[in-house]
């Protein structure tokens, strides 16, 4: 392997690559990077075996080639070299790479250790707009489970539905639901519902590539999804579980609706989370005719209460929530209209955003003793 590049294109890719670099120390080849050359560009993936990430940039390829390299070391190196045209070049087991100023030597794995991504990408069912991940699964996937002894719990479901699909994902305590996702459709979408990982639409989020579509491909024989943008491919593995029966759990009636603001909302859960983190994290709200009262009590610390302006349709009424779902919920909502309806203080509570009956978001209430 010999390769010519410009140390910046690859330095703005790092970062992301190391998202899927293991930590753990049980297999030392998920803490390297996979390095090779193909067709003139030159590709590097990553792997912890839950999910991995290839991507490319464009170099003068001398000669063909591949190796790992350990990642923390390389890209801690390609990061400080600021703009410089970057060589690399493989000898036995070392992977030299030089610059103008800079002379450095790498201890490399072959490159048969490293796991395979994928066998084959599989069949394209679908194109997804940047602004479809970022906006509307956005306010889906912070409701999954990050660690959960039920794998269903840690994804989120795709369900075809009249109008678009319905994406789905809940831990148990909480449920966010978006309707009418826009896919454009490709080749033979399947009927069956896709249970994704939380963390590859977490991980899309974050990608930074040009363009603003991604595609997305499956593949049966691997049970696999790959989403594409520009030169950056992530891919995991769709999970094989029974997602829980989300419509039941859903209130079908509500004796109060109050209408706010989020930013206000938000600002008071902030100010009373200061309270409420020496009692699990509990905040209470009481809803009045024309506010919305969040509370903390702490009896170490102290107490506070914060009032929100609200307009109440129908029963007075009290709810009990952990102040971190609250949290997450209001910091991943863009509008700033939004709807609270309970039935009363043992019952699931729902959010809403005024003027979109697409999305609701359910958080189950925490029974508080007086």
């Amino acid at each position: 392997m010999k390769i010519v590049f410009l140390s910046s294109n690859l330095s703005a890719k790092l970062s992301f690559l190391n998202h899927a670099v293991s930590s753990r120390g049980q297999l030392p080849i998920l803490s390297n990077f996979l390095l090779e050359t193909k067709k003139g560009k030159f590709h590097i993936s990553s792997t912890d075996l839950e999910m991995g990430i290839q991507t490319s940039i464009p170099a003068n390829v001398e000669e063909e080639g591949k190796t790992t390299v350990p990642a923390k070391n390389f890209s801690e190196l390609v990061s400080n070299l600021g703009e410089e045209k970057v060589t690399l070049s493989l000898s036995d087991q070392s992977l030299k790479l030089t610059t103008g100023k800079v002379k450095s030597a790498f201890q490399t794995t072959p490159a048969e250790e490293f796991p395979k991504l994928f066998e084959e990408k599989g069949e394209e069912v679908a194109q997804i707009k940047r602004e479809v991940i970022d906006k509307k699964m956005g306010r889906v996937v912070f409701a999954a489970a990050v660690e959960s002894s039920r794998p269903a719990l840690s994804g989120i479901l795709l369900q075809k539905a009249k109008g678009g699909y319905i994406a789905v994902a809940t831990d148990g305590y909480r449920l966010s639901l978006q309707k009418n996702i826009s896919i454009g459709e490709k080749g033979e979408v399947k009927d069956k519902d896709l249970l994704i990982p939380a963390r590859l639409i977490k991980e899309l989020i974050s990608l930074k590539e040009e363009g603003d579509t991604l595609k997305m491909y499956v593949s049966e024989k691997s049970n696999q999804t790959i989403f594409e943008q520009g030169e950056t491919l992530v891919v995991g593995r769709l999970i094989e579980a029974k997602f829980p029966e989300y419509e039941k759990i859903i209130p079908e009636e509500h004796n109060s609706k109050t209408s706010f603001s989020r930013q206000d909302l938000q600002n008071a859960v902030r100010i009373c989370s200061v309270f409420a983190r020496e009692t699990a994290n509990i905040l209470k709200l009481s809803l009045k005719k024309d506010r919305i009262v969040i509370s903390a009590n702490t009896p170490s610390v102290g107490e506070n209460t914060v009032d929100v302006e609200a307009k109440l349709e129908g029963e007075e009424n009290e709810i009990a929530f952990n102040a971190r779902y609250l949290s997450e919920l209001l910091s991943n909502i863009e509008e700033d209209e939004m709807t609270f309806e309970m039935q009363g203080p043992f019952n699931s509570g729902v959010f809403r955003v005024v003027g979109d009956n697409d999305f609701l978001h359910l958080i189950m209430p925490i029974r508080v003793q007086e």
